[in-house]
């Protein structure tokens, strides 16, 4: 069998974003402007929300939800430690050491149960996160809160990866008080880095969308396009705001991004599709679920999970598919398995499921221009490599 080059997650860019950018770039007006504007717009109509703000990451924007909302460092906030450490830096950043709450065992999400355990009367935010675009069992996480008398605590969660992805039939954005989308370079819809926050309610605010547009300024009263207008050169300073906002320039790739967003996801379903069937009927292999009696994913990382392996063999894995010209990944070393986390006294030893989940797991190509004969590839050497390690 020939090598190939075959990278992990590589954006889907055509002329069309080429073409927007430069256009952006011929303007005379770069950054924040008419096309966040319309960006922001278009998101709060295919997401089917009150409001869409768009900010230059998603870990900016959890941070600016936890900035305008004040949430204090005498709070508790809970959290998964199966994610990107952005999730739980945020807390860290609100001067709070987040409380983690295991796995449900073979899940990628918290155990219902003991996040019931973990609430006490400090809590004021739960952070879920949409492992692999896959929506979290939204009313499963509100009957805990309901069971423990506790509707008061702020719901977050972290979207990065479900933007598109469905809930009892429509589309993530509101089912939670916020959703937090991530439009980096290796996601579904990219804008080479940003993303966006969507909501309904206000939260105490007369307008919190406002409120959210201004603290991304620095907390200025005024943005730049309105500032460099003729005489308009006064503003105020309204809070000790962040500096967050997304320039047009990104806005301008987003907005094509979408345009082109349904066919982008569909050849990824594609893709998992042939990888379901080319490891349906191997028993070492743990499939990933895409579509339930609730939920369809977004269909945004392919997490493969192999009966028997250790860490070890996994890594060998992984290793041996790089020699076959196959960029693999993992998602994710648990968050108490990190240095500076170690430090501040977490230990992996703490949440036997979440290590569970992470030891076997190898996550493969799947993205919107991979070719299905280079997924065959990616599939035939992941089932000759895994049989040969078993």
């Amino acid at each position: 069998m020939e090598n190939r080059v075959i990278p992990f997650s590589p954006p889907d860019i055509t002329q069309q974003e080429i073409d927007a950018v430069v256009e952006v770039m011929k303007s005379g007006w770069i950054t924040s402007g008419p096309r966040t504007a319309l960006l922001e717009e278009k998101i709060k109509e295919y997401c089917s929300v009150k409001n869409a703000v768009t900010v230059a990451s998603n870990s900016q924007g959890m941070d600016l939800v936890f900035k305008v909302l004040n949430i204090s460092p005498d709070s508790e906030i809970i959290t998964t430690p199966y994610t990107y450490v952005a999730t739980a830096n945020t807390a860290l950043h609100r001067g709070i050491k987040p409380t983690f709450v295991d796995l449900k065992k073979d899940t990628f999400f918290m155990d219902e149960e003991k996040l019931f355990d973990a609430i006490t009367p400090k809590t004021k935010a739960i952070i879920t996160v949409d492992v692999a675009g896959v929506p979290v069992d939204y009313d499963a996480v509100r009957a805990v809160l309901k069971a423990k008398n506790r509707e008061d605590i702020l719901l977050v969660s972290d979207s990065a990866h479900s933007f598109g992805a469905k809930y009892k039939g429509k589309r993530v954005g509101n089912q939670f008080d916020f959703h937090i989308y991530s439009f980096h370079a290796v996601k579904n819809l990219t804008t080479a880095e940003g993303g966006a926050i969507t909501f309904d309610g206000d939260h105490g605010h007369e307008d919190l969308k406002k409120v959210f547009k201004y603290t991304s300024l620095n907390g200025q009263s005024k943005d730049a396009l309105s500032k460099m207008k003729a005489g308009a050169w006064k503003y105020d300073v309204l809070t000790d705001g962040l500096k967050c906002n997304m320039t047009d320039i990104a806005a301008a790739i987003g907005l094509v991004q979408l345009e082109r967003y349904e066919d982008m996801i569909r050849r990824r379903k594609d893709i998992a599709q042939l990888y379901h069937k080319m490891f349906a009927d191997k028993e070492w292999a743990i499939l990933p679920v895409f579509v339930d009696e609730k939920m369809e994913s977004s269909y945004h990382l392919y997490l493969l999970r192999i009966k028997g392996f250790t860490e070890k063999k996994r890594n060998k894995l992984i290793e041996n598919l790089a020699e076959m010209g196959i960029a693999t990944n993992v998602h994710y070393t648990p968050i108490p398995m990190f240095t500076y986390y170690k430090q501040i006294g977490y230990s992996i030893e703490d949440y036997p499921n979440t290590l569970a989940q992470y030891e076997n797991e190898i996550t493969l190509p799947l993205y919107s221009i991979l070719s299905l004969s280079d997924a065959e590839y990616v599939a035939e050497n992941v089932i000759k490599w895994v049989e040969k390690l078993k």
